[in-house]
């Protein structure tokens, strides 16, 4: 089973968990639950990629930050909310992304190639 996410074309879809429901964030927003169980590679349809990873400043995990997927263009795909553990997770087509973080007074970013199938892990240092 599998539920529509975004209005963008690059964001693919989230897929249920062992539950048979995708867990989304409260407040109404369509992007899934950051804290909520990962079954990791599996939730990965075919075509599609995971992008997941945590948000650090100093090295401690940097909860409520912004963090954005960026496509090989620039442009803006996705955006969810660091979970209170500072992670983030994004189900995306392959290829090269931008994972861009946003906190007050910091930012930072990372580069990544996202292969189908697979989970990339990324840490996105703020400044």
């Amino acid at each position: 089973m599998s539920n529509q996410v975004s209005g963008s074309s690059s964001v693919a879809t989230a897929h249920s968990g062992p539950s048979g429901a995708v867990p989304f964030s409260a407040g109404g927003c369509a992007a899934p639950d950051q804290d909520a169980p990962f079954v990791g590679a599996s939730a990965a349809g075919a075509g599609e990629t995971v992008i997941s990873g945590t948000v650090k400043a100093a090295g401690a995990p940097v909860p409520g930050a912004y963090v954005r997927l960026l496509d090989s263009a620039g442009e803006f795909t996705a955006e969810v909310v660091a979970s209170s553990e500072g992670r983030f997770r994004f189900f995306a087509r392959p290829g090269s992304w931008t994972v861009r973080a946003l906190a007050p007074g910091r930012s930072g970013q990372v580069q990544l190639e996202a292969a189908a199938g697979t989970v990339t892990e990324a840490t996105v240092h703020l400044a």
